[in-house]
């Protein structure tokens, strides 16, 4: 089964929509404006309940099938990134220092799309939840819209995310059960030694040196201590000391990130990291403090309803344009705690050759939209058989 004829039909309005969000780009809970646009258009399309501020900023949906029966979600993120757009759209960020450089915008205005279309049909029975989440780039607002009870207010029983993917050709799709993006977790390491001149490096305790032994011993968790088949980052991506060519400094900050796709790896590579800075702490003479924080968890696809995402997917684009065990990815996706909240399954979608995820020429693909909306329609009735 092709694209639905009226979801190409709606292409060119549905882009419409993405690009006006695409101009006035918002950041993490602050998307007062999208979610405004977004309450306007489902207002406008005879969705049945309309409920805003769920997660401070996010906005659910409610679309009524034919008859009774449960309710299944279907969710699109909103916010942008601060970055500076050098895409050249006509459409760019008129924003200094934000854009939609993930294609949340198109996220938003697919679903958007596919609400109108169930509103209009309601070839379904049960409901149908569109939920729009604030913070996805690092607020986790994914959380805080199942903290605030999302899932038993609306009585959501299975739920479902999708992505683009720059890179995959338009049209096509790619998922996996189990773990499908990584944990995503943060750490801040202060090496405190003893200042001095440079000249008389025997009076201090060189924080720089120190500092460096941590960034090359951090290298070992993956390379000696993880299982060479296990998915493991460590990365250290700031390092930060002295301020005089003739002085050797107090401090020196260092702070990364760590990847996993498994708990116990999630537990060992924290472990690790503790253990190594008290050792050379010791070793030089130093304090080394280290802060780990816990960000997202990882995003665990449920294999029954991955099947059913995989089907849906193959009936629309083909058997060969759909990957059914597509590679982990060791990006982070707060879609995750949905998923821990309730069954369901986050896909990717086709972009095509595009610039990358988080780069300022990215610009989302308008011509995945007919195919992102015909998806999310297709997994609705579908799920939701009448």
């Amino acid at each position: 089964m092709p694209v639905l004829n009226r979801a190409a039909e709606m292409q060119d309005e549905i882009a419409e929509w993405r690009r006006s969000i695409h101009r006035e780009p918002e950041l993490l809970f602050a998307v007062e404006k999208t979610a405004a646009f977004v309450a306007e258009k489902l207002k406008e399309f005879g969705v049945d309940e309309i409920v805003p501020g769920i997660g401070r900023t996010g906005v659910v949906g409610i679309i009524r099938g034919k008859s009774a029966g449960r309710t299944i979600g279907l969710r699109a993120d909103m916010d942008a990134l601060p970055i500076d757009e050098t895409s050249g759209k006509p459409w760019s960020s008129t924003v200094k220092g934000k854009m939609h450089a993930c294609g949340h915008d198109g996220h938003t205005a697919m679903l958007l799309g596919a609400a109108k279309y169930l509103a209009e049909t309601r070839n379904f029975a049960g409901s149908v939840a569109v939920i729009f989440q604030p913070a996805e780039e690092g607020g986790g607002g994914g959380n805080e819209m199942v903290k605030d009870g999302m899932m038993e207010r609306f009585g959501i029983a299975e739920v479902y995310g999708m992505h683009n993917l720059p890179g995959m050709p338009v049209g096509s799709f790619g998922t996996r059960p189990g773990p499908i993006m990584a944990a995503t977790d943060e750490f801040n390491i202060t090496v405190k030694g003893r200042g001095g001149h440079a000249a008389l490096p025997q009076k201090t305790v060189d924080p720089i040196v120190i500092g460096s032994y941590v960034v090359t011993a951090l290298q070992t968790i993956v390379s000696r201590v993880a299982d060479p088949i296990a998915s493991l980052v460590v990365s250290v991506t700031k390092f930060n000391a002295g301020f005089a060519h003739n002085v050797i400094p107090e401090t020196a900050q260092l702070a990364g990130t760590v990847r996993t796709l498994n708990p116990d790896m999630r537990d060992e590579a924290e472990a690790r990291i503790r253990q190594i800075c008290g050792g050379l702490a010791a070793a030089h003479g130093a304090e080394i403090a280290v802060t780990y924080h816990r960000n997202y968890p990882v995003t665990v696809n449920h294999a029954e309803e991955t099947g059913h995402a995989v089907a849906v997917a193959q009936d629309i684009a083909g058997i060969a344009s759909v990957d059914p065990s597509l590679d982990p990815m060791m990006g982070g996706e707060d879609f995750s705690y949905m998923l821990l909240a309730r069954p369901g399954a986050f896909v990717f979608i086709g972009n095509g050759d595009t610039a990358g995820l988080h780069h300022p020429a990215y610009d989302f693909n308008d011509d995945a939209i007919p195919h992102g909306v015909t998806y999310w329609v297709k997994l609705a009735e579908s799920r939701l058989a009448a």
